[in-house]
C-alpha cells in the first residue's frame, strides 16, 4: 500500500462521517456551518487567483472575462461522488465548449493531488487548489476542512448568474447545461 492510497482511504472515511453528520444535522445547523453566506445573484463573483496543475500554474477568474464560467466546488479528489461529478463534466465538456463556457473545479486538495486525479480520470479542464479554503469561503462553499459541493454559473461580465447548492453528481452536469441554455437564450 502506498502512502497516497492510505491517505485517500482516511480522507474518504472522514468525508463519509462528515457528510452523514450534515445529512442528519443539516436542518438544525446555522448557515455558517453549511458553507456560509452566498453571493447574491447579479452581483460580481468574488475574484480569485489559485494554483492549478495545468498551463502556467495559476488561474484567475479574470482570465475568463468574456465567456461563461462553471465554477464547481467539491470536497475531495478520488472520492466516489466527486469522481462521478468530474467524469460527468468531462463527458459533457464538448457541450460546454460549444456554449463558450469554461468548466473549473475547486477543492482544498493540493496541485499534486489534482494532477493525479486529472490523469486518473482523463480530465481536460482545470482543477484549482484552494488549500486554505479562502476562495471557498468567499463563495459560501466552505465547511472546514473542505469545500462543499456547490456550483456557480458566472456570466461573461463576471456577475453571478446562478448557484446550485443541492448537487446530485450523477445528473448535475446536465442540470448546469440546461440552466446555461436558459440564461444564454
Amino acid at each position: 500500500m502506498t502512502l497516497s492510497f492510505v491517505r485517500r482511504c482516511i480522507y474518504r472515511l472522514a468525508l463519509s462521517v462528515l457528510l452523514v453528520g450534515v445529512l442528519i444535522l443539516g436542518p438544525s445547523l446555522p448557515a455558517q456551518a453549511l458553507g456560509g453566506e452566498q453571493v447574491p445573484l447579479g452581483e460580481p463573483a468574488p475574484a480569485f487567483t489559485l494554483p492549478t496543475n495545468v498551463g502556467d500554474g495559476e488561474i484567475s477568474l479574470t482570465d475568463y472575462l468574456g465567456q461563461w464560467v462553471v465554477l464547481y466546488f467539491y470536497p475531495k479528489d478520488f472520492t466516489p461522488g466527486c469522481t462521478l461529478e468530474a467524469q460527468r463534466f468531462q463527458r459533457d465538456l464538448p457541450e460546454f465548449i460549444e456554449r463558450k463556457t469554461q468548466v473549473i473545479g475547486v477543492s482544498a486538495d493540493d496541485v499534486d493531488s489534482h494532477a493525479e486525479f486529472c490523469d486518473s480520470e482523463g480530465l481536460k479542464f482545470p482543477l484549482l487548489a484552494d488549500t486554505d479554503g479562502a476562495v471557498s469561503r468567499a463563495y459560501g462553499s466552505w465547511m472546514k476542512p473542505m469545500s462543499m459541493r456547490h456550483t456557480y454559473l458566472i456570466a461573461p461580465d463576471g456577475t453571478m448568474r446562478e448557484r446550485f447548492l443541492g448537487v446530485r453528481p450523477a445528473i448535475h452536469s446536465q442540470e448546469v447545461l440546461a440552466r446555461l441554455d436558459e440564461l444564454q437564450a
